[in-house]
């Protein structure tokens, strides 16, 4: 959610600590949906802060992964990238909690009833914000694909 790799391992280490702080009250089988709710929202109020501290100046994406395939095919590669930057993009115009929904089914692969518990979002409001946030994502990058080859 940060992409910047100093910005999540201070989250971690917060997050971490408030578990510790927390541990007398925890119930076992319900830590990891606790550190996931607790992780998001350390970095939901992290981007926040960062929006705030932006300046007109800095309009430039910054930590954006690049894909470094040093493979045999340079025209796949760059086609990966530019997908993955476009992904990427439809993703941060995604809303909350869709793009989190997103992020916790299709790339951490959490099962629906962890992503509800997680979020505190009835099972059924996952199913229908997921196919909501699939059907925009894929309506995003298909106007961005037949932008590009029109």
């Amino acid at each position: 959610m940060l992409r910047d790799p100093a910005a999540s391992a201070d989250v971690t280490e917060d997050v971490f600590m408030r578990l510790w702080e927390n541990r007398s009250f925890m119930e076992e089988e319900r830590v990891l949906s606790w550190l996931l709710r607790v992780a998001r929202n350390a970095c939901i109020d992290q981007v926040r802060k960062r929006k705030v501290r932006q300046t007109v100046e800095n309009d430039e994406v910054s930590g954006v992964d690049v894909l470094r395939d040093h493979g045999p095919d340079p025209e796949r590669a760059a086609s990966t990238a530019l997908f993955k930057d476009r992904l990427r993009e439809a993703l941060d115009r995604l809303g909350e909690p869709h793009r989190s929904i997103v992020v916790l089914r299709e790339i951490q692969g959490y099962k629906y009833e962890e992503i509800a518990e997680t979020l505190t979002l009835p099972l059924n409001t996952v199913r229908v914000y997921l196919h909501r946030a699939r059907k925009a994502l894929r309506k995003d990058l298909g106007e961005v694909h037949r932008h590009d080859y029109a």
